[in-house]
């Protein structure tokens, strides 16, 4: 009877440590600097060029999304200050054939962008 009666006793404090273990919080990681965002007018116009520049930018460090607004023509980036700057995200939508805000397009990569997508198409120039 004794021996059954401490059986108990240990397996109730055993029980009762072990869930009081269970429900101690796990401190978080420190976190980094927030989530910033920068919006970017573009030379893009159709949904082609939207994967385009999403897509390029997804694989931009420090970038957390992208999404450009076709008719604005502006992309909106959310994106780590620590991981990376506005500038930089700007000279990857150059890097991809697109204006960066008042920035040119890079030359090469403007010339590998399809027809529909460069400048001299008729969205660009009020034509039809």
């Amino acid at each position: 009877m004794m021996n059954s009666l401490k059986f108990l006793l240990l397996s109730a404090i055993s029980l009762v440590s072990f869930s009081t273990q269970a429900q101690t919080a796990v401190p978080a990681k420190a976190k980094g600097p927030g989530t910033e965002q920068v919006k970017l007018k573009t030379s893009a116009v159709c949904d082609m060029c939207k994967t385009r520049l999403e897509k390029a930018m997804a694989y931009e460090k420090g970038v957390q999304a992208a999404v450009l607004d076709v008719p604005s023509q502006v992309l909106t980036v959310s994106y780590r200050p620590d991981k990376t700057t506005p500038a930089a995200l700007r000279s990857a939508v150059q890097k991809t054939g697109y204006d960066a805000d008042s920035q040119p397009a890079e030359a090469r990569a403007y010339d590998r962008l399809p027809d529909c997508c460069k400048k001299t198409n008729a969205v660009h120039t009020g034509g039809e």
